[in-house]
């Protein structure tokens, strides 16, 4: 059986993300364990909150070691929400700068929007190949509740490897909405309030475990 474990650093929504991926058919732990999370076959990396606050509970647990550990053997790690923005270099939040685990170049900043948070359902624009929205058209909405997100692609192109696929929303201008980059992909939506369309992106991720 497919095992996942999704990582306990003190961020919030963990126990919801973990029902809808054990409705996958996978054997789901809520864990700070670093062997359990280095050992399963998928880690999810769920957050709520602050950039800052989520990145000195990650560091507590040594999840960003963990993390970098995983991506360094191409065992496939998903972040959702802020769980998404902290593996970018760094986030800004009220003016305050906070590092993140850099696995992607880029910036985490304020959307430029009237109404913010941004709360409820939007359309997004996915790539034709990709995994994680495969059997979902475009018509598709996924529930979203942030007011920070990174709004630009940072990372060089590279001849040695595959181009990442990126997933794009708009609320007062285009934020990445998803991101798929060999093991590491990452949702700024939760998938596990997202209804049926979240049920078919976590099976689409479990499936290809």
């Amino acid at each position: 059986m497919t095992t996942i474990a999704v990582l306990d650093y003190g961020s919030g929504n963990l126990h919801s993300a973990a029902r809808a991926l054990a409705r996958t058919g996978a054997e789901v732990e809520v864990t700070a364990d670093p062997d359990t999370a280095l050992a399963a076959d998928g880690l999810v990396v769920p957050g709520v909150g602050a950039f800052a606050a989520c990145m000195e509970g990650l560091r507590a647990v040594r999840g960003d070691r963990i993390i970098g550990q995983r991506l360094a053997g191409g065992r496939p790690v998903l972040g959702i929400c802020v769980g998404m923005q902290i593996l970018f270099d760094r986030g800004v939040e009220f003016g305050v700068e906070a590092d993140g685990c850099g696995e992607w170049p880029g910036t985490v900043d304020r959307l430029p929007a009237r109404v913010l948070p941004h709360m409820g359902w939007n359309t997004v624009t996915a790539p034709g190949d990709s995994v994680l929205f495969a059997g979902l058209d475009a018509e598709t909405r996924f529930y979203f509740v942030h007011s920070y997100a990174a709004q630009a692609w940072e990372l060089p192109e590279s001849e040695h490897f595959r181009p990442p696929l990126l997933t794009w929303a708009d609320h007062g201008g285009p934020f990445l909405a998803a991101v798929e980059n060999g093991p590491l992909s990452a949702t700024q939506f939760h998938p596990e309030k997202s209804g049926d369309a979240g049920a078919q992106l976590l099976q689409n991720w479990v499936s290809h475990l």
